[in-house]
C-alpha cells in the first residue's frame, strides 16, 4: 500500500477550484490541481470530465488549508 505525502481537499468546476486555489496561495500554501479532463483532452481521449478538478495539498499544510476551504465554502453559500 502505497502513502502519499499529498491530500485531497476541495474538487469543483473551474472556477471555483480557481477561488480555493487562490485563497490558499495568499496565505502562503501551495496546491496541486490535478484535470484528468484536461489531461484526457490532451491524450486525444473524449471526457466526461471536462472543467472538473481537484485540489491537493501537503499533508504539512493540510490542517490550515482545511480551515482556508471551510471559509470559502461558507462564503460561497452566503
Amino acid at each position: 500500500m502505497s502513502t502519499s505525502e499529498y491530500t485531497k481537499v476541495y474538487s469543483g468546476n473551474f472556477i471555483l477550484v480557481t477561488r480555493v486555489k487562490d485563497e490558499l496561495e495568499a496565505k502562503g500554501i501551495v496546491p496541486i490541481v490535478k484535470d484528468e479532463g484536461e489531461s484526457q483532452r490532451l491524450a486525444g481521449y473524449g471526457s466526461m470530465n471536462q472543467g472538473f478538478q481537484e485540489v491537493f495539498v501537503h499533508n504539512d499544510e493540510l490542517k490550515d488549508a482545511l480551515e482556508i476551504i471551510d471559509q470559502v465554502k461558507a462564503e460561497m453559500e452566503a
